[in-house]
């Protein structure tokens, strides 16, 4: 387990007050102007030896990605966003760093917005989250207020301004190219890639997107070292990561534990054990509602980082633990999911515009009892029909639960026909 010593965010449940004088208190603009005075190629370097990975789902390494950037700016300016579009299913792990640790997030920012080149930073928060956008915007204003942002900040020679952008409520804003396209004003539907939005981002500029929680943690990797966040984990799994537990434990919660700690015990500490205990668990989705569950038999052994869940055919994804006792009805259950991947579909791509509704309705015939077991075979090929085929991985978080479904419990399917 995470040692205390080892905690990034140590106001994680709000315990202490969030402004800045408590967040300097906690070790939060702690000689910034020394940070940013190592320069771009070695604020990079420092986060391309943590290993640190983004921790929005997909886990592409921090510091290669930042290195995409052009280097010079060549008449185009650069863009920082921040993605805080939390909409998962699931997770809820950035929506507590807005609301009790903003400055970590802004001075991570801060960081992050020097090494790439840009001037500019707009946090893209979800439109529902009223409360936290009311105080990261006053957090701002607090930075603003003492030099931290804006011209010359920290008195380092840098000029960052950072601005909150609301969205609308739309699922499909969390991939990185239609947040772009919703921040530019239109309709939040992804790009073709390539180009990259290292190249052709924001505005036509060049553009880097990161989630909440890995900026966040940038400040405490540059004050402590890379190689110190790399002690953390598990090989190619360096550093902690933000878990929420949600479901059929008894003390659901958000946690900051350390990467490959094991399911069974991240479950048990911080989680309280299962309803009803151990013997009562059916199944657990590890990282956000677009990933495919688990079953117990697994559950008992497995660590979560994103080497070891993909090795059990799941991933890591947000880290949004769902767990499911035998009280479930883990085919409705799975319905439910897919029933929600069908309305925030865009629509741009022929196969998920049509094929999660054929899913959705195929699975409730199925979860009624009604069909055969070659609707069984029907639905998983057309799950396949769509993974891989969609301009963005929409298509795959709609397939995935649907194939863990059938891969672990394609007898409770069989069964109720």
């Amino acid at each position: 387990m995470l040692t205390p010593a080892n905690r990034i965010f140590t106001n994680l449940q709000g315990q202490q007050d969030w402004r800045m004088k408590e967040a300097k208190a906690r070790g939060d603009w702690d000689n910034t102007k020394k940070l940013l005075q190592k320069g771009p190629e070695n604020i990079i370097q420092e986060i391309t030896t943590s290993g640190l990975r983004g921790r929005g789902g997909a886990g592409f390494p921090t510091g290669k990605k930042w290195s995409f950037m052009p280097k010079v700016e060549e008449g185009r300016p650069h863009y920082l966003i921040i993605n805080a579009d939390e909409s998962e299913p699931g997770t809820c792990k950035d929506r507590d760093l807005l609301r009790y640790e903003p400055h970590k997030l802004i001075e991570g920012s801060l960081l992050a917005g020097m090494a790439v080149g840009a001037h500019v930073g707009y946090i893209y928060i979800r439109g529902e989250f009223h409360r936290e956008t009311e105080i990261l915007e006053a957090a701002i204003a607090e930075a603003y207020k003492a030099g931290y942002l804006g011209k010359n900040a920290c008195k380092s020679g840098v000029d960052f301004d950072l601005y909150v952008h609301r969205g609308a409520g739309a699922y499909i804003c969390g991939e990185e190219t239609a947040l772009i396209e919703s921040l530019e004003g239109r309709k939040g539907m992804p790009r073709l890639k390539p180009p990259f939005p290292a190249n052709i981002g924001l505005y036509g500029c060049p553009t880097i997107i990161n989630n909440v929680e890995t900026l966040a943690a940038v400040p405490t990797i540059l004050r402590r070292g890379g190689a110190w966040f790399a002690s953390l984990g598990t090989p190619g799994n360096a550093g902690t990561k933000i878990f929420c537990l949600s479901g059929h434990v008894n003390t659901p919660c958000v946690v900051e534990e350390e990467m490959g700690i094991p399911l069974k015990e991240l479950i048990e500490a911080h989680g309280g054990g299962i309803r009803g205990g151990w013997k009562k668990l059916q199944a657990v989705i590890p990282g956000g509602s677009s990933v495919p569950l688990i079953p117990k038999d697994i559950c008992e052994t497995v660590r979560m980082d994103f080497t070891s869940l993909c090795d059990v055919k799941s991933a890591l994804g947000t880290g949004g633990v769902i767990v499911m006792d035998t009280s479930t009805d883990i085919v409705r259950a799975i319905a439910r999911l897919s029933k929600f991947y069908m309305i925030e579909s865009c629509g741009q791509c022929t196969p998920c515009r049509e094929g999660t509704g054929w899913m959705w309705r195929m699975l409730t015939r199925l979860a009624e009892g009604i069909g055969t077991p070659h609707d069984i075979d029907q639905l998983e090929s057309v799950t396949h029909a769509i993974e891989g085929h969609t301009i963005c991985a929409l298509g795959e978080a709609a397939a995935w639960p649907i194939q863990g479904l059938i891969r672990h419990f394609r007898g409770e399917m069989e069964g109720r026909l």
